[in-house]
């Protein structure tokens, strides 16, 4: 195996820099402040502000591990159980979780290489396929997680609706909302800091509800009865949805898998988007995506097992797109169960779990705005940092998305959110589809230019990229499926399940056929660089810690 010194990996390195001019803006010798776009914001501008590393290694473990666990888990799996049975929302949470997976460790290997400031899926495209890919990708993160906000903003009122509170949705939108920005516009410490306080409350929720439930599985609840699978004889472990027979049934199993994408949508992508402020991210990234795999298994696989316990499908307060007690299927099992104030601690933990989710995608998409500043994709001001490091015209943008929760007062809050769901679970098709795409380039260039030196490479790959991208390509089509059933025809659930393929398309094209017009479809594996910024980046690699004893482990935990 040749290391990054030896002469086999020089020879591309050297080999890159000769084509370059001296007045080269990504000439490797020009002072540079390293961000995106072949590791350069500003030539000759050292003094530039800029985001920083401020997040510490246990912020990147527990935002890797719960950041954007939501009301897709929470609220959501209620009307994937209620339209498809226990079964079917199953075994589509065990389908999308390997598909996911298969996602999650492309980004970790690309962003484990290059952890750039700034750096977003988008910027990878732009650097290891095309321009045109990486400009669409970076506007599609920044409107697709921008809508998120808002619809997990509306998700946790809808929520609060489990105490019939008096005021109005909107005071409720407003206070959740200003949370949110205090959150993001605060210096990267404060949000790290906030976001693993709240991913430790739903990871410890969640472990509790998953001990609860096998405790009513055995019959410790109050009635001491086991549940067992009773549950699943109440409405059967599969249903029909829509038809009948076996029609139904096929209907049904593909609308709950790809309802069920939500739960999952861009959780690989916040590893990347906070590898460019992490300390050390050549050694946490690998940690927190090989890690990833166990959150899967545990938060989804058997969480959605454990809905299907201890809820009925037929339940009427299930989140079905009619009602609008749209409580917790969780709060709802304990309830049935008998245990009725535990029911108000654990819809308490879930709108946390909301709030945490709108943190973290607003963080997401004022970087992913800030990232295309950076490249000049977007307009310059918003690559503007305060002191701290916090890109805030970017902030501010998404704060004004963000003020679209407020459609849940006139619309309501179930039709609302199953809008939202809808433009959402598109652009995390398209999102992943491309993030395969550029992994297998990327994998492809490492290869020709003998690239040695990664810091993580899944033994899955590359055949885990191809399953997961051709596999979403198949769910992002069926997504709007029901639509075209007879008597199912709706206008607004057909634009929102369908409208961001040909808007992809058309940015894709427009930038094509005008800015990149010069440009090749994409770059050939020799032409990618895989060099630029890689020096600056190892060399603010923070060694590896000397051998610790667990007394010592457990008392630098805590210290931290």
């Amino acid at each position: 195996m040749t290391t990054r010194n030896s002469d086999s990996d020089q020879a591309p390195r050297e080999k890159t820099r000769e084509k370059m001019s001296p007045t080269d803006p990504t000439h490797p010798n020009l002072d540079r402040t390293i961000s995106v776009n072949f590791g350069s914001v500003d030539v000759n501008e050292s003094n530039a502000i800029t985001t920083k590393r401020g997040l510490k290694s246990r912020h990147a473990q527990m935002i890797a591990l719960g950041g954007t666990i939501g009301t897709g888990l929470f609220v959501g799996s209620g009307q994937a159980l209620s339209r498809g049975g226990p079964l079917f929302m199953l075994l589509a949470y065990i389908f999308i979780t390997v598909l996911v997976y298969g996602v999650a460790t492309a980004t970790g290997e690309m962003s484990a290489y290059l952890p750039l400031p700034g750096t977003t899926v988008g910027s990878l495209g732009d650097r290891f396929v095309s321009k045109s890919l990486g400009f669409t990708l970076g506007w599609l993160y920044v409107y697709i997680c921008a809508l998120t906000v808002p619809a997990e903003i509306n998700a946790t009122v809808l929520v609060l609706d489990y105490w019939n509170p008096p005021l109005s949705p909107a005071v409720w939108i407003t206070i959740v909302g200003i949370v949110v920005f205090l959150c993001n516009f605060l210096p990267v410490t404060v949000y790290g800091e906030a976001e693993f306080w709240f991913a430790s409350t739903k990871v410890i929720g969640i472990v509790g509800l998953l001990t609860l439930s096998v405790i009513l599985f055995f019959g410790g609840g109050p009635s001491h009865e086991p549940l067992w699978f009773s549950n699943w004889d109440i409405g059967g472990a599969t249903k029909s949805y829509i038809l009948d027979g076996s029609a139904g049934r096929l209907i049904a199993i593909i609308s709950v898998t790809t309802y069920s994408v939500y739960a999952f949508a861009f959780a690989p992508e916040l590893l990347v988007a906070t590898s460019g402020e992490m300390e050390s991210p050549r050694r946490n990234i690998p940690t927190a995506t090989k890690r990833y795999f166990y959150r899967l298994v545990i938060f989804y696989i058997l969480g959605a097992l454990a809905i299907g316990i201890i809820v009925p499908s037929t339940n009427p307060n299930l989140l079905n797109g009619t009602t609008s007690a749209a409580s917790s299927p969780w709060a709802i099992g304990i309830n049935l169960a008998g245990i009725p104030i535990l029911g108000h601690v654990v819809n308490a933990i879930i709108v946390l779990s909301a709030w945490s989710a709108a943190n973290s995608y607003f963080y997401l998409a004022s970087r992913a705005l800030y990232s295309m500043a950076v490249v000049g994709n977007a307009p310059k001001i918003f690559s503007r940092c305060t002191r701290q490091g916090v890109p805030i015209y970017a902030a501010i943008a998404v704060a004004l998305v963000s003020t679209l929760a407020y459609i849940n007062v006139s619309a309501g809050g179930v039709k609302v959110f199953n809008w939202f769901l809808n433009i959402i679970n598109t652009g995390a098709f398209q999102s992943w589809i491309c993030c395969c795409i550029i992994y297998l380039r990327f994998r492809k260039a490492t290869a020709l230019q003998a690239v040695t030196d990664l810091p993580y490479r899944s033994r899955f790959q590359p055949y885990g990229a191809w399953v997961s991208g051709i596999s979403f390509l198949i769910l992002m089509l069926l997504n709007g499926l029901t639509v075209f059933l007879p008597g199912h025809w709706n206008v607004s659930n057909f634009l929102t399940a369908y409208i961001g393929i040909p808007l992809f398309l058309v940015v894709y094209f427009g930038h094509k056929f005008t800015a990149g017009k010069h440009d090749s479809w994409a770059y050939t594996a020799t032409e990618v660089d895989l060099l630029t910024g890689l020096d600056e980046i190892i060399a603010d690699e923070q060694p590896l810690p000397p051998p610790q004893s667990w007394y010592q482990k457990c008392k630098a935990v805590l210290e931290r």
